[in-house]
């Protein structure tokens, strides 16, 4: 029995370390690469999909788990989880042939360069072929799985397993009723005005931000921020890739994304690096990272505990522009509830909001109820309808994300997700943590992050997302203390 395990966990491993370096291409790729090397990139990524196949579906790994699953009694519960989920895992690569795997990482390659082309020539035509082919694969894929009658709930199950797309429409109903006129209320007080943050200079941004992140725990010593044309994180604990980008008239932007990539880079450094090719150190689902992202962002790095902390330092850097701005007002500035068109520059109040355009979207074009060449009108008319604003090109309408450029459908809904599972754990926190604003005033965010990691990071893919917020919480997930987080805090500013 210790033989197969063994055997097991080296296989394991060969494989994690080919897709880590498969990862590390994809994130020279926005990073790095070349103008003109698009191509050969293309190339690069879709033999390293094969390589990561060939090993994943290894038919050494199927003996072994056979030998292992003959006899359960005799594994302990952590050796269980492993089996558990190689087994799910190897059964759903040996469904899908080699050549669909390099197909597909070939054209989310090429799809990238072609979306950051259209995105900044603001020419939706030329990118829709690319968005077709991703639903061909999507829809294809699905079928080689057993879901063909259910494409979209294995897109949703494959960010965040165990969901489905009509359980996600019941909770995001639940929130849509109590946001929208949540939203409308704050909007009535909120009036608007422009940003009075201008001209602050990018050097500047760079330090502050890489002070803060690093002062909420990010290791940079197994981590890097740099920029890229969208933020993200990608890497495991040993070695966590960020990205930011900057604008000296948005300084707010590049300060929230890298604190949002930081939530990332917290939970990925927090797992179990030692099991790092394994189910117990490798993270549940997108909902449960998106948890982490948004509430280091916005639960703690919007809070006035953190900026009594940081203000000072940040009139140091940047004196002359604050000037005019008080304390007050700065705090405000931080949790200005605007409208706007671009969902990662959008306050807390408006976001979700956001999120349910993408996943109404997404279920119409998966349906067939949708064409991809009309995508860009129904886009600006759901924009309207849900944030009463209208883009004046697809540059700030439907190409402004990355995520269907390398077929990430089904991805979005994990933010909202993600925000509704924060603050249920802000809430449990705060309970069982007092004074934790205190600390925050201070500079201390350890015992917030250590709380994280023993209940969160360390147990690996052990729960699913919903027992795990469970366990965490004490509750089943729930829009209502997302609901409540938002009308406190922002009801303290406006109402």
């Amino acid at each position: 029995m210790t033989s197969a395990y063994d055997r097991l966990l080296s296989l394991l491993k060969s494989q994690h370390l080919i897709q880590s370096v498969e990862g590390l291409l994809g994130w020279d790729e926005q990073v790095n690469l070349p103008p003109k090397s698009a191509g050969f990139r293309s190339e690069q990524m879709a033999e390293m999909a094969r390589l990561a196949h060939e090993a994943a579906s290894d038919s050494a790994i199927g003996d072994a788990l056979a030998e292992l699953e003959t006899d359960r009694a005799n594994l302990d519960d952590e050796q269980q989880v492993v089996v558990r989920e190689a087994r799910r895992d190897y059964d759903r690569v040996i469904r899908l042939p080699a050549e669909f795997v390099s197909e597909k990482a070939r054209h989310s390659s090429a799809a990238y360069h072609a979306w950051a082309k259209a995105r900044e020539e603001r020419d939706f035509a030329s990118y829709a072929p690319f968005i077709e082919r991703h639903i061909e694969l999507a829809k294809e894929e699905a079928d080689l799985q057993g879901w063909g009658d259910r494409p979209y709930d294995y897109a949703v199950d494959l960010h965040d397993p165990g969901f489905s797309a009509e359980q996600i429409s019941g909770l995001f109903s639940e929130l849509k009723a109590g946001l929208v006129p949540l939203v409308q209320e704050i909007e009535a007080k909120a009036g608007d005005t422009p940003s009075a943050l201008r001209g602050f200079p990018v050097d500047a941004q760079r330090t502050f931000l890489r002070e803060v992140t690093q002062q909420l725990g990010f290791d940079y010593e197994h981590g890097r921020i740099d920029v890229a044309l969208h933020p993200f994180c990608s890497g495991d604990g040993l070695d966590v890739r960020m990205t930011t980008r900057f604008h000296p008239d948005e300084p707010l932007d590049s300060l929230f994304s890298s604190i949002h990539e930081t939530g990332h880079g917290l939970y990925a450094q927090g797992l179990r690096s030692e099991h790092a090719a394994t189910a117990l150190g490798q993270h549940i689902g997108m909902a449960v990272h998106e948890s982490q992202s948004r509430m280091w962002e916005n639960q703690v790095g919007r809070s006035r505990a953190l900026w009594a902390y940081f203000e000072p330092r940040y009139r140091e850097l940047f004196g002359e522009r604050l000037a005019d701005i008080s304390s007050e007002e700065l705090y405000r500035e931080i949790n200005a509830v605007r409208p706007t068109l671009i969902r990662v520059d959008s306050d807390e109040v408006h976001y979700n909001l956001h999120i349910i355009l993408r996943f109404e979207i997404e279920q119409a074009l998966f349906r067939g109820d949708l064409a991809v060449a009309d995508l860009p009108a129904a886009w600006n008319d759901k924009c309207e309808e849900l944030l009463g604003c209208r883009p004046s090109h697809d540059g700030e309408g439907v190409l402004q994300d990355v995520h269907w450029s390398g077929g990430a459908f089904g991805y979005f809904p994990s933010y909202c997700l993600g925000n509704m599972i924060a603050a249920q754990n802000w809430d449990q926190a705060r309970q069982v943590l007092p004074n934790l604003e205190d600390e925050f005033a201070a500079g201390d965010f350890s015992r917030l992050l250590d709380w994280t990691r023993r209940e969160i990071h360390h147990h690996g893919k052990r729960y699913d997302t919903s027992e795990l917020v469970e366990k965490v919480t004490g509750k089943p997930l729930s829009p209502q203390p997302l609901l409540a987080y938002l009308r406190d805090r922002y009801g303290e500013i406006y109402l």
